[in-house]
């Protein structure tokens, strides 16, 4: 059996008067340049060996928003699985950063193709506070699912 690859990755959401604003990323590097609705995602990478989710969830966070993920109570919103297959599980956690000082780690690959030259890029290469409804369109299908669950969440909390 292939075992599938896992993600974890944190929601950071913020409270502006009554309305929730979500942060999303968009990812960095040539192959994402020219893509915009269900592209971006939530700050995530893949587990390492016997690491817990949340700890991956936010290492992953300040790599690639550049800050480290804020202290706070989480709220766990499950798993789910994209279309390649990977399964991402992700948390949730309230706080607040400045979108415009996003610096993410780098990744490299061979760009342009069969070229041989070696080029780095960003993981991220910037990131938006956007409301729930905008966050559906731009986030990658399968993570619109972790918005919904959030906003049930905030919604029996009340």
């Amino acid at each position: 059996m292939v075992s599938r690859r896992r993600s974890a990755g944190l929601l950071l959401y913020r409270r502006r008067g009554g309305d929730v604003e979500i942060l999303i990323a968009h990812p960095g590097g040539p192959l994402w340049a020219r893509k915009d609705d269900g592209a971006w995602t939530i700050p995530k990478g893949l587990l390492e060996p016997d690491e817990e989710p949340e700890t991956t969830a936010r290492r992953e966070f300040a790599e690639e928003i550049g800050s480290p993920a804020p202290a706070g109570p989480v709220i766990e919103l499950g798993d789910v699985t994209q279309a390649s297959g990977k399964v991402v599980a992700a948390f949730a956690v309230e706080g607040d950063i400045d979108s415009s000082t996003v610096v993410s780690n780098s990744f490299e690959m061979v760009w342009p193709p069969r070229s041989g030259k070696l080029q780095s890029f960003p993981e991220v290469d910037r990131a938006e506070w956007v409301d729930p409804e905008t966050a559906r369109v731009k986030l990658n299908p399968a993570q619109v699912a972790f918005v919904d669950r959030l906003l049930d969440t905030l919604a029996s909390q009340r």
